[in-house]
């Protein structure tokens, strides 16, 4: 099995009620060892059954990822959207198990306090009763990515999709990044009716879940489902809090020097993504000269990153290039009984090819380095703590962008740091939106839109839409894939943006003790909270008074410089 490539990876629906006997099999052995042993060769057989259901579903989306239009895998991908939720009953009664075992504080000591901790929030996210609205989510998301993934813009008589036509919105010709936006948010205009219906109806039955679970409204469910087990909303509120006191002005100065490098009276929506007069800074080669290169950079970074990008690259586990079909984004997930994880991308042409590439990898380098830790829940720590491994990775790579970007590699610094110091307000909009949605769950399409045009006038005062009747009524946020499929994860990046610049100014004053940081919370996986591991990483608490404006400083200070 260790020898062969992705493409050979087998795939084969999970047969559900066979799995299902052996579950609860096994689960009775849990509830009734005699020994702590026993208890945890029992948890061990439940991980191994719980991962070829995982090892499966995840094979099969990423095939359907690579082309959502195949017939057979989009059939697979409909079938595991109305079936994998029964699962869900699974994991609440493994947990249950685990909570109420005899064995308990012995298990505990064995796989550490984590696993319990999130069994104890885990626990409410699922009754019988809501598996018919888990699966109608599943399939509203399903179609949500199937049209975007279906996406066919006209620009010149020829065809783009949401992917292909970003390079055409950081042309230096204002009227063409006019043409090419303008056209990328016509599709949505002519979509809008059905992404605002799949949205009211997501949101509907998200709060029906909810209501059935016995929470006020989607709100607890949603950071249940996150598994945050050492924050809630109002940590969260105040550090948005911060971000609109610190970080926000900062960014609006960054628009407004992008306003006049680019000699124009207001910045449009069209200028945007376009930073620079002589242009955006861009990869100098084709993919296949990005990725020798890259396999350079990931060999020279140190011994651990050079294996792996050689694994990637014999198992043949990326897919980086766009494609019709293709669905749109870029993610990695992880083939747990293969124990590799898998990076999918849509190269484009523009500097985000090098932030994905990098960025993805850092996720990839994580779960790879945490493959061996035990339960399965360690793999991956929570979303929140799993971006600053992917976004401290964009920093790291720095010494060889010059081998990407050539003469723009000055450029692309500052490009690349001014980004992410701006995405900050953005990353913060998405989140209070999607509260104020759930805590009004009533609201019409017309009153979720006015919500968005309220965060843009909170969080991102920049932006001018004069010209453009469809996004100036709020619409932007359809555009957002996460405020759909994944509710509630998009703080987790403006968190772990925090967490990340530490390690740059880190790295930048002593590579080998920051690196050393790095790999140790790499390796740690799941098995601590995010807390926790942003401790151990010896990076300083993002929600704490103060943490957002110190770091807000310093990063200001080098893009002075």
């Amino acid at each position: 099995m260790s020898q062969i490539t992705f493409p050979e990876f087998e795939y084969k629906r999970p047969d559900l009620d066979q799995l299902e006997k052996a579950f609860q099999a096994v689960l009775v052995e849990l509830k009734e060892a005699e020994t702590v042993n026993d208890a945890i060769a029992a948890v061990e057989q439940i991980d191994s059954i719980r991962a070829s259901v995982s090892t499966a579903y995840n094979i099969g989306y990423i095939r359907y990822s690579i082309n959502t239009r195949d017939p057979f895998y989009r059939a697979e991908k409909d079938w595991f959207d109305e079936h994998l939720p029964r699962t869900e009953q699974w994991r609440v009664d493994y947990y249950r198990a685990l909570l109420d075992n005899p064995h308990r504080e012995a298990l505990e000591a064995h796989f550490g306090r984590q696993l319990f901790d999130s069994a104890t929030v885990s626990i409410n996210t699922f009754r019988p009763e809501i598996l018919q609205e888990l699966q109608a989510v599943n399939k509203l998301s399903s179609e949500f990515t199937q049209l975007r993934g279906g996406a066919e813009i006209e620009v010149d008589g020829k065809i783009y999709n949401l992917s292909s036509i970003a390079p055409l919105e950081q042309v230096a010709d204002r009227e063409k990044r006019k043409q090419a936006s303008t056209a990328k948010w016509n599709w949505f205009a002519e979509h809008r009716q059905r992404l605002e219906d799949i949205y009211a109806e997501m949101v509907r039955l998200r709060t029906t879940m909810a209501h059935k679970l016995e929470y006020e409204n989607y709100v607890g469910l949603g950071y249940a489902n996150m598994n945050r087990t050492d924050y809630g909303p109002e940590e969260v509120a105040n550090f948005r809090r911060q971000v609109r006191e610190h970080i926000v002005p900062i960014a609006q100065r960054l628009y407004e020097q992008q306003r006049e490098r680019l000699g124009v009276d207001r910045l449009h929506y069209y200028d945007l993504a376009f930073r620079f007069p002589t242009g955006n800074p861009t990869p100098k080669g084709d993919p296949a000269a990005i990725v020798a290169h890259a396999e350079k950079m990931y060999r020279e970074l140190s011994p651990e990153t050079g294996e792996f990008f050689r694994l990637l690259q014999d198992k043949k586990l990326m897919d980086l290039e766009a494609k019709d079909g293709k669905a749109p984004g870029g993610y990695c997930t992880y083939i747990n009984e293969y124990q590799t994880p898998y990076i999918f991308s849509n190269f484009n042409g523009t500097s985000h090819d090098i932030d994905v590439l990098t960025h993805e990898f850092g996720h990839a380098f994580q779960v790879y380095s945490s493959r061996h830790q035990r339960p399965m829940e360690y793999n991956w720590p929570t979303f929140d703590a799993a971006e600053i491994h992917s976004m401290s990775m964009e920093f790291f790579t720095y010494p060889w962008m010059e081998g990407f970007f050539g003469e723009d590699t000055q450029k692309y610094y500052f490009s690349h740091v001014a980004g992410s110091f701006r995405f900050l307000p953005y990353g913060c909009a998405v989140d209070e939106f999607q509260h104020r949605v759930y805590e009004n769950p009533d609201l019409d399409n017309a009153g979720r839109n006015a919500i968005w045009k309220e965060m843009e006038a909170a969080y991102l005062p920049h932006l001018d839409y004069s010209d453009n009747d469809h996004l100036n009524v709020g619409t932007f946020w359809q555009s957002q894939g996460h405020i759909f499929s994944v509710p509630f994860y998009y703080i987790d990046y403006c968190l772990a943006q925090i967490c990340a610049f530490q390690f740059l100014l880190k790295d930048e004053a002593d590579h080998e003790s920051a690196w050393a940081d790095y790999v140790k919370l790499c390796e740690a996986g799941g098995s601590r909270s995010f807390l926790e591991l942003v401790e151990l990483a010896g990076l300083e608490n993002p929600f704490e008074d103060g943490v957002v404006k110190k770091i807000a400083d310093r990063v200001r200070a080098r893009l002075d410089a």
